[in-house]
């Protein structure tokens, strides 16, 4: 992990206190991760997020019995924090729920202690964070649910033809998991420009939202699978 990340403050949510004990000591052995509070329950947390904590750190599977996703708008809409997921779900309507509902996100609880560290950070930094193999489960299960299907090259690219280089390059940032402010400063452009864009690319390949338009971007070479 880059030890240059400073001061990134975090909320821990689970209802096991030996899992919590476990996070805590692992987030706080790295410079630069302070752990300012632990909640066991939905409740809880909300009461601890006016310590405004950089990133609340949710095991979406211990909130099981509160309807764990439709708890995320809620965290959400109370605080600031950038919301990172914990599970061992392998749904990939779950998990694309959950980023939808606004998680940055979703760490699998198999993966190893240095993913969850790199996940943090690049969260902190305003990137989206879902690992190439969660995202791959994510793409074969829209291959099965209701999420727009090639049925044949033509269709598909033709409505890639229509897009312009600079919309392409956009594609490509929102594939890398960046958001408006950092696509505007990268392109040297202005953030109403950047949703200008998006807005046409929406309307062009038929997606209604980013996280569409990155799963999109993936099946169509237009961006490349995150690491």
């Amino acid at each position: 992990m880059d030890t240059t990340v400073t001061n990134i403050r975090i909320l821990l949510v689970d209802e096991q206190s030996i899992v919590r004990a476990g996070l805590k000591m692992l987030l706080e052995s790295h410079p630069g991760l302070a752990v300012i509070g632990e909640a066991a329950t939905l409740v809880e947390a909300l009461a601890l997020v006016t310590d405004a904590p950089d990133i609340i750190l949710l095991d979406l599977n211990s909130l099981s019995r509160q309807r764990s996703l439709d708890a995320i708008p809620q965290v959400m809409s109370t605080a600031k924090a950038r919301l990172l997921l914990l599970t061992d779900e392998d749904d990939p309507e779950v998990n694309l729920n959950a980023i939808r509902m606004g998680a940055m996100g979703i760490v699998n609880k198999k993966e190893p202690a240095e993913v969850l560290l790199k996940a943090i950070e690049r969260i902190h930094a305003g990137e989206v964070w879902i690992n190439r193999a969660m995202m791959a489960r994510v793409i074969g299960g829209m291959r099965h649910s209701n999420y727009p299907q090639t049925i044949n090259d033509d269709p598909e690219a033709t409505k890639i033809a229509s897009i312009t280089d600079r919309e392409r390059e956009v594609v490509t940032l929102i594939g890398q998991g960046l958001r408006n402010k950092q696509i505007a400063e990268r392109l040297f452009i202005s953030e109403i420009t950047v949703r200008h864009h998006l807005t046409s690319i929406f309307d062009k390949v038929g997606v209604s939202d980013r996280f569409e338009l990155a799963i999109y971007s993936y099946r169509h070479g237009l961006a490349k699978l995150p690491i």
